[in-house]
């Protein structure tokens, strides 16, 4: 077969490239598992510690193992004094997937193991990974409105530190529990794009900070985890119920892209989303934001009676995270607090069995020829 006859994959769309033991959708069921365990079921029964304990150890952990890791956790949380001093020196209207991103870079520059691929070394980098991102991004929060950063607390859980350090208090448990739901839908999701990004670096044996910071930048488009500040963007446009079903009619006859439908992989709609939709939903009770759910409501049901497609996670997260308080472009930062644990876990994957990813083109440019002198090109 000559080149020209090659099957072209775009987007890779249907191309198996590697093997994981991390996550996979299960066609039987059409339910995201976490080394084998439905994440609706992880939601309801575990905290998100426990789940980055499963992602990165295979199983859930016991109370003594729980207790141990949560101790390890908290003791990485602190920033340097001068991590403190590079995110203080942001621009003020910089996209906080930007500062994190370079937050993390210069991460990698202090931590001692940063060179070192090794199992044990990258699972250090990991946990003061999952530990510090949260602090980077609440410091970034409160400093670009001039206020100061709040240090960490070891006494509280993942969620009830992170409000606290944006927020200067740990809100009702209603709410620790819907962002804690929250992270355990983000954290994992087999070779999607950042993954896949973070892998293709780790897989040049770069380091996890190197291919964490990747992840970060693949996250940030629209397409992928930038969705859910798309999302709560279209829902302010619209701006009442009432609006709801004319604007998004006037999107479908213009064939426009409507933000927050549709996933290549799931056939009968994204698994994540009754979730997330019932802790929505209880957000809006517990604030009284109902009108975010009635507009999505009739989004939801217009997209499916007209295209035929479901909503997927960013959806119901978006309006979740506006109601808890949280700006619309921090949104995506929060994603990444959580989807560290997914990449990290395919980072140690991926240094244990590794092959560099490196894919073939099918040139379609100029056949080879020569350079001209400079007085024939005129």
């Amino acid at each position: 077969m000559t080149e020209t006859n090659q099957q072209i994959h775009k987007g890779l769309d249907g191309v198996y490239v590697d093997t994981t033991a991390v996550s996979k959708v299960m066609p039987e069921t059409n339910s995201l598992t976490y080394r084998g365990y439905p994440v609706q079921e992880l939601c309801e029964n575990c905290s998100f510690e426990e789940v980055a304990y499963l992602l990165w150890n295979g199983e859930l952990p016991s109370r003594k193992q729980l207790a141990a890791f949560q101790k390890a956790e908290r003791a990485e949380r602190k920033l340097s004094p001068r991590l403190l001093r590079v995110i203080k020196e942001f621009p003020k209207k910089a996209h906080p997937m930007d500062t994190i991103r370079t937050a993390v870079s210069f991460m990698g520059l202090e931590d001692a193991d940063t060179a070192d691929n090794s199992e044990a070394a990258n699972r250090r980098k990991a946990l003061r990974l999952l530990a510090k991102i949260p602090t980077a991004v609440a410091a970034n929060f409160r400093m670009r409105s001039g206020k100061r950063p709040i240090a960490p607390r070891a006494d509280l859980s993942f969620s009830e530190n992170f409000f606290r350090m944006c927020f200067g208090k740990v809100p009702a448990k209603e709410v620790v529990k819907a962002f804690d739901v929250s992270l355990i839908l983000y954290a994992e999701h087999s070779f999607n794009a950042s993954t896949f990004t973070s892998r293709v670096i780790a897989s040049t044996l770069a380091d996890i900070h190197g291919a964490t910071v990747g992840g970060i930048a693949a996250l940030k488009g629209p397409l992928h985890g930038g969705a859910n500040e798309a999302v709560m963007h279209m829902l302010k446009e619209i701006g009442t119920p009432a609006r709801a079903k004319g604007w998004i009619d006037g999107k479908l006859e213009h064939r426009a892209l409507v933000m927050g439908f549709g996933h290549r992989v799931y056939k009968w709609g994204d698994s994540r989303v009754p979730t997330m939709t019932k802790y929505m939903n209880a957000m809006a009770d517990f604030t009284g934001g109902h009108k975010w759910v009635e507009i999505a409501n009739v989004l939801a049901g217009e997209m499916m009676a007209k295209k035929n497609i479901h909503p997927n996670l960013d959806f119901p997260a978006g309006p979740a995270y506006y109601m808890m308080g949280f700006p619309i472009d921090f949104f995506t930062p929060i994603f990444v607090m959580s989807r560290t644990t997914g990449w990290s876990a395919h980072v140690i994957e991926q240094h244990n069995a590794n092959k560099l990813i490196r894919p073939l083109s099918v040139y379609t440019g100029s056949a080879e020829r020569r350079v001209p002198a400079m007085k024939a090109r005129g």
